[in-house]
């Protein structure tokens, strides 16, 4: 069974696949999916970010209206934001949120983010959280500035 948020995020995807940019009210999309407001604060906060290649508008008042737009950066600047947005840890949900959009952009295959995947796994740093953190970051930016140069 998928959560909530997930539900939440592939609505607003789907919404997004139809039309360049979209605008939605947040009480609105809470009584639709029977959630409260924050928790569509959740999933634009976290999965509706510029790393992902989004553009967020908030408005207050008036139900908490949001217009996302995707963000059309060529693939060198995608990669590039990618890359200075990604600090000198980073943990494995993270990792795979960015390797994730990558996909879902068409910017590698599906075998690619496998193997990038697998690179920066929980399983394959198998050390302290801190190093492996660290390895992680240092992994997937240099993954992305050799994927920068093909």
């Amino acid at each position: 069974m998928m959560a909530i948020s997930d539900i939440i995020e592939r609505y607003i995807k789907e919404l997004l696949n139809n039309e360049s940019e979209v605008e939605i009210k947040r009480n609105d999309l809470a009584a639709y999916f029977n959630c409260v407001p924050s928790q569509i604060n959740y999933v634009i906060s976290t999965r509706f970010t510029n790393e992902h290649g989004f553009i967020v508008e908030s408005r207050r008042g008036g139900g908490g209206g949001i217009t996302i737009r995707r963000v059309t950066l060529n693939e060198s600047d995608y990669i590039t934001t990618l890359i200075n947005s990604i600090g000198n840890f980073l943990k494995q949900s993270d990792a795979y949120s960015y390797i994730k959009a990558l996909y879902e952009y068409g910017k590698i295959t599906k075998r690619e983010a496998n193997i990038m995947f697998a690179a920066v796994s929980d399983t394959t740093l198998n050390t302290d959280a801190q190093l492996k953190d660290y390895l992680r970051a240092r992994i997937l930016k240099n993954i992305l500035i050799n994927l920068k140069r093909s």
